[in-house]
């Protein structure tokens, strides 16, 4: 189980901590952040207050922790994400489809390559700060074989935090305990997630699903792959969020 997690700040600089590496400024795409389809990447993150108008940027500091499937730990897993602290912040999750590897393709290198890619992308002016350009423009330039399940949320200063997804990964925003918002799956039938695929290039990602909510300080985001939410109950991440004020304590947890 991967878990980034993200607290947003009101502040004038974008500081971002990991926990499987270093305080850094820059993306990260550790090898070891990426995990198989059973395990799980979360994030979560806190943001300005509905009491208090915003006076200056919003950001997120950032923490991960990795809980590999124990058949995959000499491998790190199957899956990706990348953390930016590029505008207010960006955070994308992408979880391999594993049925690749009954085709004797790595199931981890269409999600590594594809998060490589967005990670690059993000400044982009074509993209826009618009998640699901970034998609598009990430999944025609990867050209690994293979196909991921992903989610990719951007945060404005203004604490708008816009998402964009394809399949079974997911995010909670939590609110004084409380759970107050959540993405939905896209699923063809029980078990089969909308993906992207390098079969497609130039249709699935129309597919996404493009929404938004604004966050307030104190808030908690949690996102992940399917691994994390078909394994843990909403009550239960809920309950664990809330022991903590630290965004890299929660991530071990």
């Amino acid at each position: 189980m991967a878990i980034p997690i993200l607290r947003a700040a009101i502040s004038d600089s974008h500081v971002f901590f990991n926990s499987l590496s270093h305080t850094t400024r820059l993306l990260s795409i550790p090898k070891k952040t990426r995990l198989i389809d059973s395990a799980s990447a979360s994030a979560s993150a806190s943001a300005p207050s509905e009491i208090n108008p915003l006076r200056s940027e919003v950001s997120f500091c950032v923490g991960t922790h990795l809980i590999p499937h124990p058949n995959k730990v000499d491998k790190g897993g199957e899956d990706a994400f990348f953390v930016s602290s590029y505008n207010g912040g960006v955070v994308a999750v992408a979880d391999g489809v594993s049925g690749w590897a009954e085709q004797n393709v790595d199931p981890s290198l269409f999600p590594q390559e594809l998060m490589a890619n967005a990670s690059n992308l993000v400044g982009d002016e074509e993209v826009n700060y618009d998640p699901q350009i970034l998609l598009k423009k990430a999944h025609t330039a990867t050209s690994s074989k293979g196909s991921a399940t992903v989610i990719v949320a951007m945060l404005e200063k203004n604490g708008v935090l816009k998402i964009a997804s394809v399949g079974d990964c997911g995010l909670r925003v939590i609110r004084k305990g409380k759970l107050i918002f959540s993405t939905l799956p896209q699923e063809h039938y029980f078990d089969c997630p909308y993906q992207l695929s390098s079969e497609v290039i130039t249709q699935t990602y129309l597919d996404a699903t493009v929404t938004s909510v604004k966050l307030f300080e104190g808030d908690t985001i949690v996102m992940g792959s399917d691994g994390l939410f078909d394994n843990v109950f909403d009550h239960e991440i809920v309950s664990t969020i809330t022991q903590y004020s630290d965004a890299a304590e929660a991530g071990i947890s």
